[in-house]
């Protein structure tokens, strides 16, 4: 089968032949359809630091997906051959203590699909039975290839409550202007996107932002005081900027609750007397609540969720260099593969 290789440690990818996975008893074949491309496959074609330290020369990457079932272990229960489903990137090992009292999404041992196992970049790819999801099916295709990192956004915007509150955004890239949408859903007052990216900025206010501001040029007070807040209630970090970081946390209300999305710095200094002070709440966000958060994310898309405006660019698998490419430009949404 092909499938996108890092066969070297360099920039690029590589569309290799390589065997088609074995299947185990509690294992899915799955033959993709179509998958999209993540900052983390961004982050692996680049071969930045932290790719050099963590991927495997000779992995097959991506981890956002949709397909049809192949084939299953003989221990599978609940699919059959030709069912539409995607998967849950991360692998719990269900048997550490978080595992067992159902936070499989900070297992002590989770593994990667595209990072650590061989990924959906494929014509096929092979994960556990458990992390298999049947989508109802009046959700499209493409909606479902990126419900992984819709998944992101949703753990990161339903962490705490949102009815009536405003909301600050900083870096409204893909699962920013997703988390947008989500928190706009789910009935938050006004919600204020931070973005010095122009192409995204504009995916932002197409998302539902009430407003989206370049810190470069405009003044988040102005904003406030336009919208008549002296604070944000929930802010949402997803940009990594040590910068915007500090800037959300100046602009919180009192009491406010922070997700952490975004990896900052190692290195990146923090205003605590203000979040000591103003009691202001932090949580890290790290993928989907296992499965909670797919549940949430199926009943708002048949309710209505549109995420029809982040997907921009559809290419070949053949063409995935063009993919790339614009992803590393900045001026896209999602870019998607298609493997048929």
């Amino acid at each position: 089968m092909k499938a996108l290789v890092k066969s070297f440690p360099k920039k690029g990818l590589w569309l290799e032949d390589v065997p088609l996975p074995s299947v185990g008893p509690n294992d899915v074949l799955i033959n993709v359809s179509k998958s999209a491309i993540c900052g983390t496959d961004l982050h692996i074609y680049l071969w930045d630091d932290w790719a050099k330290n963590t991927i495997k020369v000779g992995q097959t990457i991506g981890h956002e997906y949709v397909g049809y079932v192949a084939a299953f272990g003989s221990e599978v229960r609940g699919l059959k051959e030709g069912d539409r489903v995607t998967g849950e990137g991360h692998v719990a090992c269900g048997r550490c203590r978080n595992c067992r009292r159902g936070r499989k999404h900070v297992c002590e041992k989770t593994i990667g699909v595209g990072v650590d196992i061989n990924g959906a970049f494929a014509e096929y790819v092979k994960i556990p039975a458990e992390n298999v999801l049947k989508i109802d099916s009046r959700i499209p295709d493409e909606i479902v290839t990126i419900m992984d990192p819709l998944g992101n956004a949703t753990h990161t915007a339903l962490s705490f409550p949102l009815i009536g509150e405003d909301v600050l955004i900083t870096g409204a890239g893909l699962i920013g202007s997703m988390a947008i949408q989500v928190a706009r859903f789910t009935g938050a007052r006004n919600i204020v996107a931070t973005e010095i990216n122009p192409y995204r900025a504009n995916l932002a206010e197409k998302m539902g932002a009430t407003a989206v501001v370049d810190p470069k040029k405009q003044s988040l007070e102005d904003v406030m005081k336009t919208l008549k807040i002296s604070g944000f209630d929930v802010g949402l970090e997803c940009s990594g900027s040590p910068v915007a970081f500090n800037q959300l946390v100046q602009h919180m209300y009192r009491s406010g609750k922070i997700s952490l999305l975004g990896l900052l710095p190692k290195a990146a200094s923090i205003d605590w007397t203000k979040i000591i002070f103003n009691g202001l709440t932090l949580k890290g966000i790290y993928g989907r609540e296992m499965f909670e958060t797919w549940y949430q994310m199926e009943q708002m898309l048949l309710s209505g969720l549109d995420l029809s405006p982040i997907i921009t660019h559809q290419f070949n698998s053949d063409d995935f260099q063009d993919g790339f490419d614009v992803m590393e430009s900045g001026s896209c949404g999602k870019v998607i593969l298609d493997w048929n």
